[in-house]
Order: structure tokens, then sequence, then C-alpha cells
């Protein structure tokens, strides 16, 4: 992985002396009243303050280390809490309404309004405060972990919560630094230290980082305690890409690796800490669904306010007559008689606003928060995204947007380590146009391991030329690799060989680790760094040494390395190795023609490349370059600046020896996801740093692009020949020429464009203008909108960012995801709608791994769990929160309408029409479990269903079952159910008449007659209804179904008896004793609660019928192939019987000389068992112009072109 070019962050100014140091005063400036922050600060090792008489001292207050990502305390968890929740509109308006209850005299009591609002609160502080108490039990495991810190002369075991800036901390190996350090010394004799960054960037590979030159020969408790020293640096920032380049800094969360132990001072600790101010920059994330149902909430709101006008004025219309005003039963005081008419006017409005307010369906939230928290488990207890490799599983750190997987439109990835599995394997190399490759197969004849061929241009001693050693040797020396005897290293066992510990390599870069594995098998073996001389065992088997002098470091910007050394003779040799377009230019002789024809062929077939050169430097020339570097790394000030100046000066005119080849294999399973998204009708971007040939290449393997693809380059080496302004229209008169002559949808049309970041950067610069036409931001966007992939490279981290912002801000607003390994792609993650962290084969997840994949909302060990991830999951959670959201306003419909027309019978006396149970109860638990089971477990085709065909999860596309037309049948639905249950009742109890003993009876239905008992009526056909309702809806039951739906039924039934004082007499309750058995008893009620719920049902199953039968969906057609195929299953069927040899398909004979295993996905293997299938016999040497290359056990294919299989 490459390292930015980062400005060293920390500035060092050491003054040993016996007795004070040299001081940096700093002064604090107050402008226009406001103070403004000090830029840097300083740091006194150990605490040891200047002594008296030395320039004026203000004690600076830094925080503890302590780390706080809880958001509560014991003390402020009820008043926060409570103001957070209240914040939500819904909660806000109930408690509004149960304050009215509480102030004037309502229709209802407030025990209806107050009861759910308490459970709804309730249940959420619980729920929070839980996920609150981990997060403080996850702080306390941290803040009170074991540090040892030098005190008095003795290395102290303390509390890590209990550092404080300037304390000098002892770190041993594979601990991990508990704060932000500068590394002062270290148990290796050169001063370095080795570092893994997993939890930070995601990378595992190993770091240099080097002790401050100054205090290196500190290495001791006591001699450590004794320095006397000052430390200035910058304050703290949240930019955590600045300090991966500072060669002294260690990182809150790295772990240290191969050194027995370092000394270290802290500065920065707690929330300063770079990993912390990282975490708190996440922003919260709201899904699409969570925006409808505050749209929707509003339209309801709307529709209460207007329901209580219209009540308030038509009842003042209905008491125009005095014998309507003041009834006999019901005179008003005089009291009530002298107050003012908008007075009472405004008092109804709030009663009647009272009386219809549960059409807000406030235990919605609740239902809600509770749906994605429970069915975010389905994610990590899927077995399928389990790798069993890693012995890791997917990772859900939000649940706030499971919703939000089934509404993706743009997937953004990273390339290297994402697509691809970032484990380096050395190909060839070519030298002055000779290509070696070990272990190869040449007309069918296998090569040993150290044996080497000329593919091009067979010269029998070529390889031993003077360029050729020199070639080998520069692989073997400019590297930072380190070699390690074999131990346990992350819980895996390296090294051992039959038995006998041997050693390995390790370093920051797989790249060198798998250059150094190449030039061993070619006969070239790097054996150690010791003393500061590097030692290399030559193909003679004679051991080499090298001086090593210097090392020019790899960073993005000069895109190469170089190492000075001094070989046994007494010459200096300055070995180079970087990208083509950093050698290249710099070279003065060489093969340059041969070797970048290599290079580009190299590129094409997705292989990356490095070019390797060198020069032989005078005593003069060497002296010359050690003041440059001398003076640039003593500088205080623009140190990076002058390193970069010395660097280009010193590595010039050099002689061009060869190139590389590494192949970073494609992820298993990659390409079939890729094909999947896009059937989908998802748009896939690849967004990588690599260069545009490579990148390409592994865009052809993994069927981003087809053969069919029409590629558009908008690059700047074609901006150079022509304007960005002529390429840039040029490309949209294409695409849109393109579009108008075939007369297919832009997802019809197959164009893929390829950008570069320098011409991303040109694009996105601020609005101009452009000859009447919109902008280039605008042109760039009709053009990618109308390319079904588009492959960004020589992409920087922020510039990934500003892709996934751009897209989010275009005219469609589409719904983005982001998923990258985590080294370069946090930016990217944090920036799109769901981010998500691919981190099995980035070596993220394990002990302190976890730490770096919260930086996404998910974590996936591979990208290929990416296809369930948003196929099926994301296609089942969508499904079930947009049932569940229509569904709750829906049932809240049927509830309240019947209570709006009853008012119009009532005289608008705001008669409730249910009982005060019954309004608490109806969301709380009538109706609540069933629809809460329906959105963890429904179904509606099976996975194999939506896994086998990706073109379904276009029917939920665009928030489709959340948009204005689903929401206004629903409404309606609700309206028209409302309609039948209450003038079903209300014609059921016409014709009433009074008995003997001055009670109502209806005459044809022999059933006691009162608005209890016609409420009750009105709402046990409602609660059946909307039961019966969802039930129809199911499509996937399980036993648990069966018992919520009809245990809610018994439930209510039981509940109504209970009520009634059937059952507990006791609870003879006044108004509703005995109402509920006095309906039962009569058998005309019976027939009418039945024919209702089924009149309320029919529009719905006819609609759907129709729907299905006449214009059926794609979802719809797979629920029949379902149907069908469970038919299918419970018949016997014939086992297919297949012609030919019987043979094993999984083992081919190469050559009668090895025996090696082949995917039988891989365009070879099926040529080759297809002809072993039919009895013939597999000739490789058949299969031209493919060509096999041999690697231990392993065969990789490589047939020429864009088609080629990474």
């Amino acid at each position: 992985m490459c390292t930015p070019n980062i400005m060293t962050l920390v500035e060092l100014q050491l003054a040993i002396t016996n007795c004070c140091a040299v001081l940096t005063s700093l002064s604090v400036s107050i402008c226009a009243g406001e103070e403004n922050r000090v830029d840097s600060r300083t740091v006194y090792i150990g605490h040891k303050e200047p002594p008296p008489g030395a320039e004026a001292y203000i004690p600076q207050r830094y925080p503890d280390n302590r780390i706080v990502s809880s958001k509560y305390t014991f003390w402020n968890f009820i008043p926060k809490n409570l103001f957070e929740q209240f914040r939500r509109i819904a909660n806000f308006y109930f408690l509004v309404i149960f304050l009215v209850q509480l102030i004037i005299d309502t229709p209802t009591s407030p025990v209806t309004s107050g009861l759910p609002l308490f459970f709804v609160i309730t249940v959420t502080a619980i729920k929070q405060g839980y996920e609150d108490w981990l997060r403080h039990k996850a702080d306390r495991s941290v803040n009170e972990c074991p540090v040892d810190v030098v005190r008095r002369g003795k290395a102290a075991r303390t509390q890590s919560h209990k550092l404080r800036v300037g304390d000098i901390v002892v770190v041993k190996e594979d601990e991990t630094f508990p704060c932000d350090l500068i590394l002062l010394s270290s148990g290796r004799q050169d001063g370095t230290c080795y570092v893994t960054t997993t939890s930070l960037d995601g990378e595992s590979s190993h770091k240099t980082y080097y002790a401050v030159a100054d205090t290196m020969a500190f290495r001791t408790d006591r001699e450590v305690d004794s320095l006397h020293a000052a430390i200035e640096c910058e304050q703290p920032q949240p930019d955590l890409y600045k300090p991966l380049g500072a060669e002294n800094l260690l990182l809150r969360g790295a772990t240290l690796k191969n050194t027995r132990h370092i000394y270290a001072v802290a500065i920065y600790t707690g929330m300063e800490t770079k990993m912390a101010l990282n975490y708190q920059s996440k922003s919260q994330k709201r899904s699409a669904v969570e925006k409808s149902m505050n749209a929707f909430l509003v339209v309801y709101l709307c529709i209460l306010i207007s329901k209580a006008v219209i009540n308030t004025v038509l009842k003042y219309a209905w008491q125009r007559s005095p014998d309507r005003d003041e009834p006999w039963y019901d005179r008003r005081t005089e009291h009530e008689r002298q107050r003012h008419v908008v007075i009472r006017a405004f008092t109804d409005f709030l009663a009647f606003t009272v009386l219809f307010n549960y059409i807000i369906p406030v235990s919605m939230y609740v239902t809600v928060e509770m749906q994605k928290f429970l069915g975010s488990y389905f994610i990590t207890w899927d077995e399928e995204m389990f790798d069993e490799e890693s012995g890791e599983g997917a990772q859900v750190n939000t649940s706030d947007l499971n919703e939000e997987l089934g509404q993706v439109e743009y997937v953004f990835t990273d390339k290297t380590g994402t697509l691809t599995e970032n484990n380096m394997e050395f190909i060839e190399c070519c030298v002055d146009g000779n290509v070696y490759i070990p272990h190869a197969i040449c007309n069918g004849q296998i090569l040993s391991a150290a044996s080497s061929i000329d593919m091009i241009d067979s010269s029998p001693g070529g390889y031993r030329r003077e360029h050729e050693d020199l070639f080998f040797r520069a692989l073997c020396l400019c590297h930072t690799v380190q070699v390690k005897e074999e131990e346990t290293v992350d819980g895996i066992k390296k090294g051992i060989r039959q038995g006998r510990p041997t050693s390995f390599y390790i370093s920051s870069s797989p790249d060198e680790v798998a250059l150094v594995e190449g030039m061993k098998r070619l006969g070239y073996t790097y054996l150690r760094l010791k003393d500061n001389h590097m030692e290399i065992l030559n193909k003679d088997d004679e051991i080499e040494r090298f001086e090593l002098l210097h090392v020019l470091n790899f960073d993005s910007v000069r895109r190469r390395m170089s190492v000075i050394v001094r070989a046994s003779s007494g010459e200096y040799l300055l070995f180079c190795k970087g990208a083509d377009s950093a050698i290249f230019p710099r070279v003065v002789s060489g093969k340059l023609a041969q070797v970048k024809a290599r290079v580009e062929q190299n590129a094409v077939e997705g292989l990356r490349t490095l070019c390797v050169a060198y020069k032989r430097l005078s005593e003069r020339e060497y002296r010359e370059a050690c003041r440059h570097l001398t003076a640039a790394k003593l500088a205080l000030r623009d140190r990076e600046q002058r390193l970069a100046r010395a660097y280009d000066v010193i590595e010039r005119d050099l002689v061009l020896l060869g190139a590389t080849a590494v192949e970073d294999r494609l992820q298993e399973k990659a390409a079939d996801t890729i094909e999947s998204l896009h059937k989908a009708g998802i748009k896939v971007w690849v967004l990588t740093g690599d260069k545009m040939e490579t990148a390409a290449a592994t865009c052809y393997a993994s069927k981003l692009f087809r053969r069919s693809t029409r590629i558009l380059e908008l690059t700047k080496k074609r901006t150079e020949e022509q304007s960005l302004h002529d390429v840039l229209f040029e490309l949209h008169r294409t695409v849109l020429r393109q579009r108008s002559i075939s007369g297919l949808s832009v997802d019809c049309l197959d164009f893929g464009l390829i950008v570069d970041g320098a011409t991303l950067s040109a694009v996105l610069e601020p609005e101009r203008d452009v000859a009447g036409h919109a902008g280039y931001r605008e042109v760039f966007l009709e053009i990618c909108g109308n390319c079904s992939a588009v492959l960004c490279c020589r992409m920087a981290p922020l510039q990934k960012a500003q892709i996934v912002k751009l897209i989010k801000a275009s005219e469609e607003h589409p719904i983005t995801l982001a998923v990258g390994d985590g080294a370069n792609d946090v930016s990217m993650i944090l920036e799109a709608h769901v981010g998500i962290v691919c981190v099995c084969l980035a070596g993220i997840m394990g002990k302190e791994g976890r730490q770096a994949a919260r930086n996404g909302d998910y974590a996936v060990p591979k990208f290929k769990h990416l296809k369930k991830m948003l196929l099926v999951h994301g296609h089942y959670y969508y499904i079930r929160i947009a049932e569940l959201v229509q569904y709750f306003f829906y049932k809240n419909v049927c509830f309240i309408f019947p209570q709006f027309l009853y008012q119009f019978f009532c005289g608008f006396s705001q008669q409730p029409l249910y009982d005060t149970a019954y309004l608490t109860l109806y969301n709380i638990s009538f109706t609540s479990l069933p629809i809460l089971l329906y959105s963890l477990v429904e179904k509606h085709v099976t996975m194999e269903t939506l896994k086998r065909e990706p073109s379904l999860y276009r029917d939920i596309a665009k928030n489709s079952l959340l948009c204005w037309p689903v929401f206004l049948y629903w409404t309606c639905l609700g309206v028209f159910d409302a309609v039948v249950f209450f003038f079903g009742a209300y014609f059921l109890f016409d014709n009433t008449t009074f008995t003997s003993n001055g009670q109502l009876m209806t005459t044809n239905t022999q059933m006691m007659f009162g608005n209890w008992t016609f409420g009750t009526l009105v709402f046990t056909v409602l609660v059946f209804t909307v039961t019966l309702k969802l039930a129809l809806d199911t499509h996937h039951w399980t036993w648990i179904n069966h018992f919520v739906i009809w245990g809610s039924l018994l439930f209510y039934v039981i509940f109504s008896l209970l009520w009634g004082g059937i059952i507990w007499p006791f609870l003879n309750y006044q108004r509703m004793y005995y109402v509920f058995m006095q309906m039962l008893s009569s058998g005309p009620a019976w027939l009418s609660i039945v024919l209702l719920v089924t009149v309320s049902l029919l529009p719905d199953v006819i609609k759907k019928v129709l729907c299905r039968t006449m214009c059926p969906t794609a979802t719809e057609r797979a629920q029949d192939g379902d149907e069908l195929a469970r038919d299918d299953a419970a018949e016997p069927s014939p086992r297919r019987a297949y012609k030919g040899a019987s043979v094993d398909s999984s083992q081919l004979q190469l050559a009668g000389a090895e025996t090696s295993s082949l995917r039988a996905s891989d365009p070879l293997p099926q040529k080759l068992l297809a002809r072993l299938a039919e009895g013939g016999r597999a000739d490789l040497r058949s299969l031209s112009p493919c060509m096999l290359r041999l690697s231990g056990a392993g065969v990789a294919y490589y047939a020429p072109g864009p088609e080629t299989s990474v």
C-alpha cells in the first residue's frame, strides 16, 4: 500500500542539558473579544519543568487519557434522554395533548394519551440506556487497561485513564499504544520499531517508525527518566491521514510489532487523540423511509387539524338553536355563559383535537426502532456471510439504515483489498526486455524453482549480464522489508517448514514482500539487516554485504523510493524503484522502449507494475547528497518540502534496469457480485488510486466492463491533446446521439467511462457557464448517468468523497453506498448514505480491529457478501418496514374515522365512541405484536429466488412502496373500512324500542342498545379486520405467526370479558359492565361481525387478484414460480444421466508432471472439463493462445486482452 506524502506533524525541538530545557514562549492574543487558539503546544518530558529564572512558564492544562464514547451519565440520563425524545415531533405532540387533557375538560381521560406516551418513552429510554451501558462497559475496559509509566527511575504499572501529557510510557511487543506518542528510543539497535495500524486505517502490514536521533541512546528506565527535554508540536487535529507519514508519531490504537519494547512520551491524550477526534466527526445518517414517515406524519397532522376545525364549526352551527345549545340535561353554569365565544370555540377545538389525536401513531416510532434493532441481528446471524478463514461474520454498527440497503442505486467501491485480495504474488520481471518467470510452464514443461526463462528474446547467457545482477540486487536492497523468525503473529504461526523454524518477511507494503520473495525464487535471497548492513545470498550461494546509508522513503507524490548503499568494494550505489510515470522521465539510458512495452502489456493484463533503475555515485556526489538530506532532516520548518526537493535532486540521471509485475488477485465471486448488482439496476463505480491500465483490466475481469461496453475516456492524456471543454462536450454528444439513435432507455445503453483524478479536479472546479451551456459539473453528471459503469483511477482519498457527494447532490438524489477496505476509504464511507467496510482481507477484523470496522455502518468479511446484503437482506428490510409504516397509518385511520363520523350523530358533543381502555390499548396491545412480528420474519419471496433473480430489486427501487400513490391507496382503504364499520353497525341498531324496564333494545337483533355497545361492536369489527388484513398480506407463515395473530385476537376477547366483569366480577367497571357479553349473546351480532369484516377486506382482495392477473409485477411472477417449485419439490424427479467418460473434474493432469486444482468457474477449466466429459484428452498446447503460469501448487490462467480473468 502506498504511503501518502504528508507533511510531518510533529516538530521536535530537544535541548538535552543537565539542568533545563530551552523553552519556546507561547503567547495568547485577544482580538475582538475572542481568544485565538494557540497553534502549538509545549510538552515537558517527564513533567520536568524549567528551573526558576527561566523564561516565563505558563502551565497548560490537558485532558486525561479517558476515552468517553457514551452519551449519558447516571445523573444526566433522565433529563438528557427526555429532552432528546421530546425533540421528535410525534412525542412532543402527544405531550401537548396529554397536558391539554390535564388542563381542560376533554372527552377522554388523560390516561388514554399519557399511558401510550409513557410506554413509548420508557421502551425507547430502556433501549438507549442499554446501548449506552454497553458503551460505558467498552469505555471502562479501555480506560482501565494497564500501562507501564516511568516514574522515579522505575517502570510503574498504572491504568490507561490516569496517563497525562508528558508521561514517559513503556510499550512492549504486541501491546496497543494507549495514546498518541512520540518515539524516544527502541529495544532495537537502530532505534526503529514496527507498527500495524489495522484499527486506524485497515493496513495490516508493518510500518517502520524511527526514534528521535538525540534520544535514541536512552535505553533504560533510569536513563530515560534522567532526560530533560521539551517537545513543541501542533495542537491536535482530526485529520487521520496527515500523521501517517510522521516517522516519530505513534497513534493510539496502533500495535507494536517485531520490537521488544519502546520508550515514548505522551503528547495527545484522551479525547484529543487522532482516533477519538475521528470518531467524533461521524455524522448522523437518516434513511429515506424515515423521511417518508415524517412527511406522512405532517399530512396526518393536517388531517387531524382539519377534522377538529370542521367539527368545531359544525358544533356551533348545530347549537344555533337554543334548545340544542342548552338541552335540559346539560345546563351550563353562569361562569360558562359569560366566557367569550372565541375562548369557548378554542377550547372545543382543543377537545376535538384530543378526541381525534390517535390518528397520529405515536407507537409507530417505538415499533420501528424495535424492528430495526431486532432485525439487525439477522445479518449478524447469517451463516452464509460468515468467513471460515478469519472466523468472523458480518457486523452491524447502526441499525437505523437497514431498510436503506434495499434502496441503493449507486455502489462506489475501492479496488485494492475490496475487489481484489490485496495478497500480492510475484508473476514476472523484465530486465532489458528479457522476461523471467519463476516456476514457468513452457511447451508443456514445468521449469524448476530456480530456473529462469527468456519468454521474448531467448539468449542462453543473457540473465548473467551485469544489468541482470544489478536488477536482482536492487530488488533485494531497495525496500523496507524486515526478516522475522518464526513465532505466533496475530494468532497465526508463521515460518515453520518441515518442523524447523525458519524466517519470513514482513513489510509495510505487501508489494515489497512479493518482490523479495520473487527474487528468492529466482536465486537472490535477502537475509537480514544487521548492524546497518544488508545481507543477500546470491545464486552462487555467496553472501554479499551492503552498508545501508540512506533510505528515501516512498510517498504518493513521488511514487518511488530509493536507497543509497555502499558495496564491499567501496562503491556507492543508488537503487530506485517506483511507478513507470515516476521512473521513465528520470532515465537517461537503458532499453526504455522494450521495458515500456512489457509494462503496458502487464498493465493490460491487470498486473501491478514497478520500474527499477540505478545510478553509481562518486565520492563527491555522495557527500553532496548527504549534505542535502541532512539539511532537510534538521529543518524545523517546511521539512517535508525540503526533503522532497532533496530527493528530486538526488534521484536524477538514472539508468533503467527493468520492471516487475505483481498480481493482486480478484476476490472470490467478485465478478458474480458485480454482475448481479448490474441486473438489479445498481450502477457500480470503481474508485482507485491505481493506474488506468491496471484498473481497467480489473474492471474487465470483474465484469464491470463487458466486451460490448463502449469505453469513453476523460483522462489527462486526452485533455492534453484537446481542451477539457472539447472532450467533455464531445463525450456528451456521443452518449446523447447513441441514445436517440437506439431509442433505448438509459439503463440499456452500455457505455463505460474512465476518468482520472487530474481531470476530475478540473471538472469539479467552481461552476462556470460555458458558451451558453451548463457548467462542467452538470455535463459530467449527464455523461455518467448514461454510462452503465464508471472507473475513476488515480484518485486521492478526498476525491473519492467528492465523487460520492457529487452524485448524492445530483438532481435525482440517489441512494449511495460506499464499500472499501478501510485504508483510504474512510472519507468515502462516511460521505455515502450507507458505508460498508470490507474487512476480512484487509486484516481489520480481530482483537483490536473491531474499532476500525466501526467507521462503516456495516462490516462484511468479503466483497461477495455485498450481494446477499443488498439483494436479500436489504430487500426484506425495505419490504417489511414499508408495510409496517403504511399499515400503522391504515389501522389508525380505521380507528379514528368512525369517531369522526360518530360526532355527526351525537350533536358534536365530543362523546367518545370507544371506551377508555380500548383507546389506550389499541396500539399498545391489540394490534402491535402482529405487525412487529411481520416486520421481522416476513419473506414475500424466498431467499433463493432473490439471489437467483436480482432484477426483483428493481421493483422496490425509488422508495416505490412509500410513494404518495401507495400512501393514498392505504389511506383511502382505511377510510372505506371505517365507513363500513360505522354504518354497518349503525344500520344494525336501527329500529330501537324501549323495554318494560326502560332499557333500549333493537327490534331486529333483540340486543340491548347503547353507545358503549355500539362502540364495542365497531371496535370488535375494527380489531378483527386490521388483524386479518395483515394475515392476508403475510406470505411466509410460521408457528410464531399463527401464535401472535390468532393470539392477539384471543387476547382481545379475553380482555373484553375481563374488563366487562364476566371473568372477574369484581372488575364491574360501571359503563362497560356486561356490555361485551350482551353483544355476543345476540346471533345477528355475530353474523354482522363476520359480514362487516368480509365486506371490509373484499376490495383489497379484489384489487390484488385483478392486478396479479392483468399486470403482475416481477415479484408476483416470482411468487407464482415459488409456488410451482414447491409443488414440483413434492414430486420425485429422476436423476439426470450424463454421457461420456467418468472423470474427477476437479483434478487435471498437466503434462504428466504435476497435478493442480482448478476452479470450475474459470474459462480454462470449463474448456478442459468439457473435453474430458466427452471422453477426450486435454492437451495444454491446443489451448493457444492461452498461457498457464504455475506457482507452487496453484495454477493461474491468463488470456491476452481485456477479457483476462485476474
